[in-house]
């Protein structure tokens, strides 16, 4: 068996939902992970409550009074979930105190705050403005068997109010559906994350698409002393885009990672019409759909601008490659033109140096002509001239002959 069998298939049972029945509060955190805050909170939460938990464990669940507190660790973010009885008195009681003081403790790191009070057919107060919403937004899920409704308006603790009315749901279809709504909201703000990013990064793009258009315009019109210091602007471009993507690539394809998970959700709510109201559902895409397209179509720019900075640079490449070919093919003309002009002087010298070695060796042959004169011994001109002929004649081919081996070598 796979040393990692079990592991892989128990991820099928890593995330349960909390099951419950109504009525009840159930209030909801997410909390970015940043320098280990995750580790952090569920740490401290383990030693106050439950000595026994493994604050290691992706998610986990203890009792806390007479409610019940969920963690559950993701790639980036947090969340706790604390699910309590329904209060008579309020539909929507103060912030409990076990997440009240995680909430302060970590303010800035609180990225999600819902609190969505779940009520039954005999809690039910009978309208919406007993619950404080005046232009809510709702829907029928799951053909009738619940309805949900929200202002998505932040109250003064911060909470995203959300009420829920159970019809038909057992306790376990009940916290599914609970778990997608809760997961929308959550999703839906990890995703807005990039919202900011991308509108910082507008001035820097149009500062980016500026200076491209007139690296083109100056690469139309460069003369070839001027592509050095072309090149040089292409590359410190080409090394700005590329460091923007590299800080802003992760951002954008969470987005686009939480983006889908939203609207898989709003899917799976099996969302129908109730009343004059709005769906929920096609609220939040209609109000959340504009902001992924604007991350994703920034994303989308950054990269056309990065793709269009490299085909620059491959344009001018290519240019300073055809202006070497041509160098080095008027440097190789001229080294041939050259060498022609040397065969033709070293055919000169040889020619030279024939006639040369030819004088010196009729010289030589004189001298020894006189010396054997001066010996006393009878040799006629004529009869040395004869002899001496055949003689120089071979001499001075062999030298030729070495003289040719030795040039075409």
């Amino acid at each position: 068996m796979h040393l990692q069998r079990n592991e892989l298939h128990n991820e099928l049972h890593a995330r349960p939902s909390m099951y419950f029945d109504a009525p009840a509060q159930v209030f909801h955190l997410a909390f970015l992970d940043e320098g280990d805050a995750a580790q952090t909170i569920v740490r401290t939460l383990c030693d106050r409550h439950v000595a026994l938990a493994d604050p290691a464990l992706p998610q986990g669940e203890f009792p806390v009074g007479d409610a019940h507190l969920k963690w559950e660790r993701h790639t980036e973010f947090l969340t706790l979930t604390l699910v309590s009885p329904g209060t008579p008195g309020t539909p929507w009681p103060a912030l409990p105190g076990v997440l009240a003081e995680v909430a302060e403790a970590h303010s800035r790191l609180l990225i999600n705050a819902d609190q969505i009070c779940v009520e039954s057919e005999a809690s039910w107060r009978g309208t919406l403005d007993a619950y404080g919403f005046h232009d809510p937004v709702g829907s029928t899920l799951d053909d009738g068997k619940a309805t949900v409704w929200s202002d998505l308006r932040l109250n003064g603790n911060g909470l995203n109010r959300i009420l829920v009315l159970n019809r038909q749901l057992d306790g376990r279809r009940l916290g599914r559906m609970v778990r997608r709504v809760l997961e929308v909201e959550t999703y839906r703000l990890m995703a807005s994350l990039t919202l900011p990013v991308a509108r910082s990064l507008s001035a820097e793009l149009r500062h980016y698409e500026t200076e491209l258009v007139a690296l083109s315009d100056d690469n139309a019109q460069a003369e070839a002393g001027e592509i050095r210091a072309l090149l040089k602007r292409i590359t410190r471009l080409s090394a700005r885009v590329t460091q923007t993507r590299a800080r802003t690539r992760l951002r954008f394809s969470a987005t686009q990672a939480y983006a889908q998970l939203v609207f898989e959700r709003i899917v799976e709510l099996h969302e129908s019409r109730t009343g004059d109201c709005q769906m929920l559902g096609t609220f939040i895409e209609q109000r959340f759909r504009p902001t992924v397209r604007y991350c994703d179509s920034t994303d989308q720019r950054l990269t056309r601008i990065g793709e269009a900075v490299a085909h620059l640079g491959n344009l001018l490449q290519a240019r300073v490659q055809v202006e070497m070919e041509e160098q080095n093919s008027q440097i190789l003309q001229s080294l041939s033109t050259r060498a022609d002009t040397q065969i033709k002087i070293q055919k000169a010298v040889e020619g030279l140096s024939i006639i040369a070695i030819s004088y010196y060796l009729f010289s030589l042959f004189k001298l020894l002509y006189q010396g054997i004169l001066t010996m006393g011994f009878e040799l006629s001109a004529r009869t040395a001239l004869l002899g001496s002929m055949p003689l120089a004649a071979i001499i001075i081919g062999a030298i030729a002959y070495r003289i040719h081996n030795a040039r075409r070598h």
